[in-house]
């Protein structure tokens, strides 16, 4: 089988090439399951759950969180009714949601969802480790397919993940960092593996945000209230092709496309 991961969606310029180019790709590449990482995708910040049925309608089949999951309080109704959402595994137990369950391809197949969010650079926050422990070992006995994203910072902690995890899910795939790595593999035991899937929003842009006003923080160090910017929106992620009886990863390739539907040069 096919599955898409796509990388944090930000703001409008994200949601509205999802919206452009994602039909039509899932129907050219065979797809038949799409994860995205949504927790910038209401504003730049947070998920809603009039943004998630606007991602929903254009192919994706779940979404994941981070660290910005509660930035918009409408979600806590969304994680409690709608099982495609997910928020990540180690938050306190109180929270929430939960950040591991299976869902159903188009074509019947099991695919378990991981979500788990790093402690390095970020706030404190419960082992990934043991979280994606847990979850993973709970899932195995159900499916044979297990996707999970680390929305970490450091690259050696998401580099790690993926041995600790390798054999015993179908990938591992980064978000976060809104820059897209070119580090994909296929890891020894079959587990596909990339430190962050990029972003899926705009490009002509310091990470999503208007440049012009991040350039002036740095520069300045004055506070500035940062804004999501337009130009270059690109939908960015991997495609990887898994065995559904064994779920082993034979592929995983970066995927690039802009607003026009063309591949970048």
């Amino acid at each position: 089988m096919r599955i898409l991961c796509v990388g944090d969606v930000v703001g409008n310029p994200g949601r509205h090439v999802a919206q452009r180019v994602l039909p039509d790709y899932l129907v050219r590449e065979q797809v038949d399951f799409v994860i995205a990482n949504g927790e910038n995708a209401a504003g730049g910040s947070g998920l809603t759950p009039k943004v998630a049925e606007k991602l929903f309608a254009v192919g994706i089949d779940v979404l994941t969180n981070g660290d910005h999951c509660f930035r918009r309080h409408e979600i806590l109704d969304l994680l409690a009714r709608d099982p495609r959402v997910f928020r990540p595994g180690n938050f306190p137990r109180e929270t929430p949601g939960r950040g591991a369950a299976i869902v159903e391809s188009r074509g019947g197949v099991p695919v378990g969802i991981v979500n788990v969010l790093g402690r390095v650079f970020l706030p404190p926050i419960d082992d990934p480790f043991r979280e994606a422990d847990r979850s993973v070992s709970s899932l195995a006995a159900k499916a044979k397919v297990i996707v999970v994203d680390f929305h970490a910072e450091a690259t050696s902690e998401k580099v790690a993940m993926g041995w600790f995890l390798d054999g015993r899910v179908s990938a591992v795939v980064g978000t976060h960092t809104h820059v897209q790595t070119a580090d994909e593999r296929v890891l020894p035991k079959g587990t596909g593996y990339i430190t962050d899937l990029g972003m899926t929003g705009p490009y002509d842009s310091v990470i999503g945000r208007d440049k012009e006003k991040v350039i002036r923080r740095f520069w300045t160090h004055i506070p500035v209230k940062y804004e999501v910017a337009e130009g270059d929106p690109r939908l960015c992620g991997a495609l990887l092709e898994v065995d559904p009886a064994t779920g082993r990863c034979s592929t995983i390739s970066r995927v690039r496309l802009p607003a026009d539907g063309m591949r970048p040069s």
